[in-house]
């Protein structure tokens, strides 16, 4: 397993609409296995493939706790099949858009459809955090970031925050 970098905004990269994954080889594995390393090693609780600059339809996630058992979820070409009416307003923060957390609204409970590593198709009703994490990270897939569910105050500042940064760091090297 190899831990990789994440990207962090601005890159474009992250704004990009990921390729589906025509099928589960030994490249898919290892990719999901670099990302979980990579993930764990944030630590956060899910990553897409976009994050580390990899084009893909592919998103894992473990919701677990420290102190818990791991229980990681590879979710390959994962599509959203239905969305509660109901909604819920949590905190989110973001590997790429590091130590800033603001709370957006999301649809409470969802049903995805996804390949698993073993390419069985499986469907999954999910709730709560996981809700909230699958739809973050499907997001991911189609170029969409968390701080696109803000006011555009909130979202600009941000955005001029980091442009900011990547700037100086530019300047510095």
């Amino acid at each position: 397993m190899a831990k990789r970098p994440i990207l962090i905004l601005p890159d474009e990269r992250l704004r990009a609409i990921a390729e589906p994954i025509d099928k589960i080889d030994d490249e898919v594995k290892q990719l999901a296995k670099d990302m979980l390393e990579t993930m764990y090693d944030a630590p956060g609780i899910g990553l897409a493939a976009p994050q580390i600059g990899e084009l893909r339809r592919i998103v894992v996630m473990d919701l677990a706790k420290e102190g818990e058992t791991p229980e990681p979820i590879v979710m390959v070409n994962p599509e959203i099949l239905k969305y509660s009416d109901e909604t819920v307003v949590t905190e989110e923060g973001c590997l790429s858009i590091p130590e800033l957390y603001y709370d957006v609204e999301r649809p409470a409970e969802i049903t995805v459809r996804y390949t698993d590593l073993d390419g069985k198709v499986t469907e999954r009703d999910a709730g709560d955090r996981l809700a909230i994490c699958i739809q973050h990270e499907i997001d991911h897939l189609d170029g969409v970031l968390y701080i696109d569910y803000l006011s555009r105050l909130k979202r600009d500042r941000v955005l001029k925050k980091f442009q900011k940064a990547e700037r100086l760091s530019k300047k510095a090297s």
